[in-house]
């Protein structure tokens, strides 16, 4: 499912330096946004995530990993020891950002403007475990992958390759 999004772009939010940055500033291609936690039985996903941006980033994929720490304290670490454990553990070289919250009042705003887009079952609203997976378009689409959804399945890859250039 899709939604559109015009100045989802523009939205503020901290990166892992703290620096303000923006989605509009990874470019103008495909921006994947997964809401990350080291000590999540799902954490294998860091590995999938890293092979699509190897995969797809020379063609304008950028994936970005917002630390959140809201469901059962699963990223209780300093920004530091997230970007050690990504790097060492993983292989990450996609941008991390500052640990976020997903959920609540307190939520990111970036994550409150993508909890409104569906996921494939239609339905929107909170996240609801790590590794949510929310895929931008270039033309502002937002398309919405639960936590059990794989980084590689065949529907995120058909979103990402559809949206590419060749």
């Amino acid at each position: 499912m899709t939604t559109e999004s015009t100045d989802l772009r523009s939205i503020p939010f901290r990166t892992a330096e703290g620096n303000t940055a923006t989605l509009g500033d990874y470019g103008d291609g495909v921006v994947m946004v997964v809401n990350v936690a080291s000590k999540c039985g799902l954490a294998p996903q860091y590995e999938k995530l890293e092979e699509l941006q190897r995969t797809y980033g020379d063609r304008g994929l950028t994936v970005l990993g917002f630390p959140c720490n809201q469901f059962l304290g699963q990223e209780p670490g300093s920004v530091e020891e997230i970007l050690e454990y990504c790097s060492t553990t993983w292989g990450v070289t996609f941008p991390i950002m500052d640990k976020v919250r997903v959920n609540g009042s307190a939520a990111a705003p970036v994550y409150k403007a993508l909890k409104s887009a569906p996921d494939l079952d239609g339905t929107h609203g909170p996240v609801l475990w790590n590794f949510e997976k929310f895929v931008i378009t270039p033309a502002g689409g937002v398309h919405r992958f639960r936590s059990q959804v794989a980084p590689d399945d065949k529907a995120i890859v058909s979103v990402i390759e559809d949206a590419l250039p060749r």
